[in-house]
Order: C-alpha cells, then structure tokens, then sequence
C-alpha cells in the first residue's frame, strides 16, 4: 500500500506538472485518500493503522525532543546544579536488530540521555541520563513511552 501511495503521489505530481515537494506531499496526501475509498473494494489494511502509528510516533518524539532541549537549555542559562546523572539499565521488550537499533539511536538523539550498550543477550539496554531523579520513572517513561511507540511503528 505504501508503495502505491508513493505512485500516485508521484503521478499526481506528473500530472500537475511541478515535481516540487510541496506538492508531491499534497499528491501523497490526496492518494491517502484515494486508497481510503478503494477499501470498499479491495478490503481493510492495516496501511492505515501504522500511518496513523507513524504520524502519532513523529508527533511524540518531536514533543519529547523539545522538552529535553529545553531542560538542558535551561540548565545551561542558569546558574545551578540541578544535574543528577545516572547509568540506568533497561529491560526491554524490542527483540530484532532494528527495534534494539532504532530505540537505542532515538534515545541518543534525545539531549540528555545516551544509549550506552546492549546485553549480550539483547535483553537490557544501558542508557546515561543527565536527570535521574527516580529511575524507576525514567525507566519507565522510555519503556511505555519511547520503546512501545518504536515497536508499534516496526511491528
């Protein structure tokens, strides 16, 4: 499904004329659509759930991106120690290659948090956070929050 989104999206440019982004992600939305009324006829997919998924997990790891931005922004501009660094180990729930990978990358990414190493059994993830005020929160908030949404979008 996805590939046939793209293909209209890039037919729906070919026929306007103008292959600029703008509007190859307008065809992309109006071939969303398109693929929407033609489950009448072709049945359910699960297309539709992940890019629901995909679009949720976006939206909240751009939220949680700013908040660590602005924490650690925060913490820079004033005068203070309010930093309580900590090495946390994470169980987790990814299993395959690319769920560990992508968890562990997105935690890197997020300021104020490092992915460190994985188990030699892939069952725990080492992370190094600025803020460990309760580990059990941290821990927590990467496991329903960053890793459930990875592995709703992979799996």
């Amino acid at each position: 499904m996805f590939i046939s989104n793209i293909l209209l999206a890039l037919t729906w440019a070919a026929i306007s004329g103008e292959f600029t982004l703008h509007n190859v992600l307008l065809g992309f939305i109006v071939g969303l659509g398109i693929l929407l009324m033609a489950q009448r006829v072709t049945g359910r997919s699960r297309y539709f759930t992940k890019v629901r998924q995909v679009i949720g997990f976006i939206g909240f790891y751009l939220w949680e991106l700013i908040i660590a931005n602005l924490r650690v922004a925060y913490e820079v501009m004033t005068p203070g120690y309010r930093i309580r660094p900590g090495v946390i180990a994470i169980p987790l729930d990814a299993s395959t290659d690319m769920e560990i990978a992508m968890l562990a990358n997105l935690i890197t990414l997020t300021p104020g948090t490092l992915s460190l190493d994985v188990s030699t059994d892939r069952q725990v993830l080492y992370i190094h956070a600025l803020y460990v005020d309760d580990i059990e929160a941290v821990r927590r908030n990467i496991k329903e929050g960053m890793e459930r949404r990875v592995l709703e979008v992979l799996r």
